[in-house]
């Protein structure tokens, strides 16, 4: 008992530390003054609407979604049979290229998105959207790699080499036994991986350009003149965005059933 009450003791203001900033935005965002302030004075869901009206939010949001999405899936085409490779496979500068799949997420976020607008836009000169949906992939891959690979290592091989003897192939191994086993993980990847891609502001900063602007960046500058609350708003419908994707996810993947 006295193990469990403080662990309550701790973890009840880690809870607090983490969901009342979240609680205060939620409050913001019903506010009837033309500026952000806690506690609010009246109730009103013009923000909302506002969010709707402010030229851009739409364009940028779905900008940010599509470059996400894509983004996040060819990283998993990719991150899913490399993270397979460095788990099941010894060969020499294994840990190094471990490393440097984790490098992205090491460096500053600035110094990547600098690195790559100077290799994409101004030495390769590819096309705003392809440069943007490229950096968010580079961003996005070691999420899958590290996560994806740390389920692999917990899956046991036996498995694999029972399927092997049973007559599948190693392709089909990987398809039925190696994949269902490890959709937790993918899940978790995906998560990862396109809320990171959806929230990057310093690559997206330096790759985006004229008539091509992601949600962060726009939201940057939106707040950089107006402090009222459409920015809660906005913020409160990403957060139920966020959460239905997940609950959406889950019940695709069936992760809810798996102990």
């Amino acid at each position: 008992m006295r193990k469990n009450n403080s662990l309550k003791l701790i973890v009840i203001p880690v809870f607090i530390f983490l969901f009342l900033p979240l609680f205060i935005i939620i409050v913001t965002s019903f506010g009837e003054k033309p500026t952000i302030q806690f506690p609010i004075e009246g109730f009103t869901l013009d923000w909302y609407a506002n969010v709707f009206r402010v030229g851009g939010f739409l364009d940028s949001f779905w900008l940010s979604l599509r470059i996400a999405i894509l983004a996040t899936l060819l990283a998993l085409l990719v991150g899913i049979p490399a993270a397979y490779a460095i788990s099941r496979y010894k060969f020499p500068g294994r840990q190094v290229l471990k490393q440097f799949f984790l490098s992205p997420t090491i460096i500053p976020g600035v110094v990547v998105g600098f690195s790559l607008f100077q290799f994409i836009v101004i030495t390769m000169q590819i096309p705003l959207f392809t440069g943007l949906l490229l950096g968010h992939f580079i961003i996005s891959l070691p999420y899958i790699i590290r996560v994806v690979g740390s389920s692999l290592e917990q899956l046991d091989v036996s498995l694999e080499e029972a399927s092997w003897t049973l007559g599948c192939t190693k392709q089909e191994t990987f398809f039925k036994v190696v994949l269902p086993n490890i959709s937790s993980g993918i899940y978790a990847s995906f998560m990862l991986a396109f809320i990171n891609s959806f929230n990057n502001i310093p690559v997206s900063q330096f790759l985006t350009g004229p008539g091509l602007t992601a949600l962060p960046t726009t939201l940057m500058s939106y707040i950089e003149y107006n402090y009222n609350p459409t920015v809660s708003a906005l913020s409160v419908m990403l957060m139920l965005l966020t959460i239905g994707l997940m609950v959406l996810i889950e019940k695709t993947l069936g992760l809810a059933s798996i102990s």
